[in-house]
């Protein structure tokens, strides 16, 4: 006691301060997460309704493709320029006006009058989800207090689900009624916005103390230029591998299984259901050991340990096939949260660039799968891109090449 008394009050302060930047600030992730949940349940209402929309326009695969290829490349070229703006602008409500643009590409979808017309719906609900994405990422970032992994998959983990709601909610208010019915999903997007304001008002008080202090200390990785620009290579290469076979599943998976099993298209909603509860719970638990056993051994295990599940899947029964396929979507998306927080940890200047790179990569890759397996659907059958996708996942071995982290040296810059 007489020690800490002897200590000068300005050390104290510096310690408590130090202290206080470390600790997690749950309810702010909680919240983002949330965000992060009504942000991707519009954007996945747009494959859940793929069979109604192929039906009311009377659409090919190759074109059901291309309605994914317009919605991911509007998210995927906007998110490194919004992610490379903000890092020198940040904007603490920029979820808002991403919110906005969203909830207006779903009225143009749920009366659009032509093919057309869904295409430019699409497209503005690409463009909300390039606003949200990168600072919402930043947003986690600054609320993880360390925990990078943790606080990433928590963030992810709201996109996620709401993904997995979508196939549900699409089957439940909106096949039955008509494509009208989207218009449900506006309320979603309204109380989103009240969850944006919160988020928004605690970073903007974020932003004005770090204004008033001297600059943060970066801790910047001992690598070579070569080995940081090689690293990041890889990482988008197995990003394209993970989101590629995703788009066969988000985009094919229900009329695959409405082909060969002969089920409803209400039930093979709930199949793409199970999916996608897999995925979101496949997110928390990769995050949570990636803090812990390291971001290498989680991205190797993901990418490359699916790809026996995968290759089994185009012989499964529908029983085997629902187990599979929950194998699969848990496996494969305990790597994204790691991937990206390595990312940030390579290039820790460039938070902002670095999470609109891979998500919009993440989504440009989703985008181009949708287009060419769609095509490749219309020249061969449903089946044959499950048989050819189950090896996209052997590029996962590519990942011996990236640098373990943790016994990586780093220096500290302001």
């Amino acid at each position: 006691m007489n020690n800490l008394l002897s200590v000068p009050s300005r050390v104290i302060s510096k310690i408590n301060e130090q202290t206080q930047a470390q600790r997690t600030v749950y309810p702010i992730l909680l919240a983002i997460s949330f965000g992060h949940l009504c942000n991707d349940l519009i954007q996945a209402i747009v494959p859940a309704a793929y069979p109604m929309l192929k039906d009311n326009y009377n659409l090919s695969f190759a074109q059901i493709g291309m309605i994914t290829f317009c919605f991911q490349l509007s998210s995927s070229l906007l998110q490194p320029l919004v992610g490379s703006y903000t890092d020198k602008h940040p904007q603490p409500y920029s979820q808002i006006f991403g919110m906005i643009c969203s909830m207006l590409g779903v009225i143009l979808l749920s009366y659009a009058p032509s093919y057309a017309m869904v295409l430019c719906a699409v497209i503005l609900i690409g463009i909300g989800s390039s606003i949200f994405h990168p600072e919402s990422s930043r947003v986690s970032y600054v609320a993880s207090g360390g925990k990078r992994s943790l606080a990433q998959s928590i963030f992810q983990i709201g996109g996620n689900t709401g993904t997995a709601l979508a196939p549900l909610l699409v089957a439940w208010l909106v096949l039955p009624h008509g494509q009208q019915h989207l218009l449900w999903f506006v309320v979603v997007a309204i109380i989103a916005q009240f969850f944006y304001v919160f988020i928004g008002n605690w970073y903007k008080k974020v932003l004005v103390h770090q204004a008033s202090k001297a600059k943060k200390v970066i801790r910047i990785p001992e690598l070579s230029k070569l080995r940081v620009n090689m690293s990041i290579i890889v990482l988008l290469l197995l990003i394209f591998s993970k989101y590629f076979y995703v788009a066969s599943i988000s985009s094919y998976f229900q009329f695959y299984t409405m082909e060969r099993f002969g089920i409803s298209e209400v039930q093979a909603q709930v199949y793409l259901f199970y999916f996608l509860l897999s995925v979101a719970a496949g997110t928390l638990i990769g995050g949570f050991f990636g803090d812990r056993v390291g971001r290498k051994y989680i991205i190797w295990f993901s990418v490359l340990g699916v790809a026996p599940f995968t290759i089994l899947l185009p012989f499964a029964n529908l029983f085997w096939t629902g187990i599979l396929i929950v194998i699969i979507g848990f496996i494969l998306s305990s790597a994204f949260p790691s991937i990206l927080v390595y990312a940030q940890e390579l290039l820790p200047k460039k938070i902002g660039m670095v999470s609109g790179l891979f998500y919009g990569f993440a989504f440009g890759m989703g985008g181009l799968g949708s287009a060419v397996l769609g095509w490749w659907a219309d020249h061969t059958s449903i089946e044959t891109i499950y048989h050819i996708c189950a090896y996209l996942p052997l590029i996962g071995i590519i990942a011996a090449f990236l640098p373990n982290m943790k016994k990586v040296n780093f220096r500290e810059e302001v």
